[in-house]
């Protein structure tokens, strides 16, 4: 795909300074693309959605993005490993995913380090400018990407099909889906079940006949899967949670004019706010009413509860921590504060 160079007039960027940037966009055009993983009808899907639109109204329409869903461009890995190698501007992976290239998004991947009643500030402490946000652009441009938006992905919780979840210790012997990460598995095992690595494909299936009984992932991303055809039980553990962030080319992002990074900037910023606040919590709501509807009890959690799942999965946060730069672990555990 190719770029055209130029510079911005001083009056334009006088307007972008002032705050009116976005419709006076008068800077080179600009195409690229950008892949995510995330199904039609996701709370990802229409995050990256309603920022293609933003970056399309803001720029007069000179700067556009073509968005390609459902990970047709391939998995999480395929399309970092796009955006590492300039094949692709901007790749989206879940922070799982993204540990394998640089460790330090393992970080959210530690059992209870953060929660959803302090959600708003972990939300800041991403926002450009501050320590945490900072910390990880580092680590990311690093490996030649470029940090453009922190999607919400959300907390993951317990499921089971057959038998009931009333706390933490009923999912002891239960024969539970993990992903690849040793930190999901030791987390199984801390909690008494058996873990079974299985690709997210494969989870329905293996569900149905009975080779796993248990799983753990949000609610609207197992009922977008059918999954909750298969279940019986959940508890709102909320014991992971994670984000699907966008990764830009590095070489590419630093090739494009400031006033068109602004641009980005701001689309990134405004569609973070709304699926925050708009398309997240309503994927939410419908996909609890979903589950129910399929006749799926749903356990919520009391302190107690909360209590014991943190005491059992201690040792998998401080076996994991441990592996972690030590200012890492703390910029994120200061955001629960």
């Amino acid at each position: 795909m190719k770029y055209i160079s130029g510079a911005v007039s001083s009056a334009v960027l006088v307007m972008l300074i002032s705050g009116q940037a976005a419709a006076e966009y008068q800077g080179p055009k600009v195409q690229f693309k950008l892949a995510h993983p995330a199904p039609p009808g996701s709370h990802i899907t229409a995050a990256y959605k309603k920022f293609a639109d933003l970056v399309k109204e803001k720029s007069d329409g000179r700067i556009r993005v073509k968005v390609f869903p459902g990970a047709i461009l391939g998995s999480d890995r395929v399309m970092i490993e796009g955006a590492q190698r300039g094949t692709l501007e901007v790749g989206v992976s879940s922070t799982p995913n993204l540990a394998s290239f640089t460790s330090v998004f393992q970080v959210f991947d530690l059992p209870y380090i953060t929660s959803p009643d302090k959600q708003e500030q972990l939300y800041r402490a991403l926002d450009k400018g501050q320590p945490l946000h900072a910390y990880l652009e580092q680590a990311a441009n690093d490996i030649g990407l470029q940090p453009l938006m922190y999607a919400e992905y959300g907390y993951r919780n317990f499921v089971s099909k057959d038998r009931p979840l009333t706390g933490p210790d009923s999912l002891a012997g239960l024969k539970m889906r993990t992903t690849d990460s040793p930190v999901d598995v030791a987390v199984a095992k801390a909690l008494g079940a058996n873990p079974s690595p299985i690709s997210w494909g494969e989870v329905y299936t293996a569900l149905q006949q009975g080779t796993i009984d248990a799983e753990g992932n949000t609610f609207d991303l197992m009922v977008g899967a059918k999954h909750h055809e298969n279940l019986q039980y959940a508890i709102t553990s909320a014991h992971n949670y994670g984000m699907q962030v966008a990764m830009a080319n590095k070489k590419w992002w630093d090739s494009l004019p400031a006033e068109a990074q602004e641009i980005l900037e701001q689309a990134s910023a405004e569609a973070l706010e709304y699926q925050r606040t708009e398309a997240y919590p309503a994927d939410q709501k419908k996909a609890r009413e979903s589950m129910l509807a399929a006749g799926v009890t749903i356990h919520e959690t009391t302190e107690e509860d909360m209590a014991r799942f943190r005491e059992l999965t201690r040792p998998v946060f401080s076996q994991f921590a441990e592996r972690l730069p030590a200012e890492l672990v703390k910029l994120v555990q200061d955001t629960q504060s």
